[in-house]
């Protein structure tokens, strides 16, 4: 509980259905980038310098996939299924680099819910400004499922 009140929890798996989509559009900004370089004290100079990256194949700084992961993830934990999952495996294809300043339209799809694991099965892609698919893949994930009372996820698929 946060002062006193209950933390809303993502649905359970019974709750989601096959075909539910969820479509995000994140634009990539210096202090994106800068809190991430921060917290993981990555000084990758492709990432960062534009000189060294203008010698190099993609001409100009990429968006670590870190952060394209991130993003991700981050929607399955606020959206689909939601507060209280917890993503368990991802396959992900980074198709093209994403540019600084870029925008990403994300679209996450639920492909299998498997109620006897408590696992949802997601399909994500991304595209750039330009329609070119920048991401591609899944995420599986357990949504928070309740055991005496508790959240918590189940153990017994680990």
């Amino acid at each position: 509980m946060l002062l006193g009140k209950k933390r809303k929890l993502g649905r359970k798996i019974e709750d989601i259905s096959v075909g539910e989509k969820l479509k995000l559009t994140e634009n990539i900004e210096d202090k994106d980038l800068l809190l991430y370089l921060g917290l993981t004290n990555d000084g990758n100079p492709l990432y960062i310098q534009h000189d060294f990256a203008s010698r190099t194949t993609y001409e100009k700084p990429i968006v670590p996939t870190v952060m394209l992961t991130g993003i991700l993830t981050s929607a399955i934990s606020k959206y689909l299924p939601g507060p209280g999952s917890h993503v368990t495996e991802q396959q992900l294809k980074f198709v093209r680099p994403v540019y600084h300043y870029s925008t990403v339209d994300f679209l996450l799809e639920v492909t299998e819910v498997d109620v006897a694991r408590n696992e949802v099965t997601v399909r994500v892609t991304a595209e750039n400004e330009d329609g070119e698919q920048v991401v591609e893949g899944q995420i599986k994930a357990h949504p928070p499922k309740l055991i005496d009372g508790l959240t918590t996820q189940t153990m017994d698929n680990f």
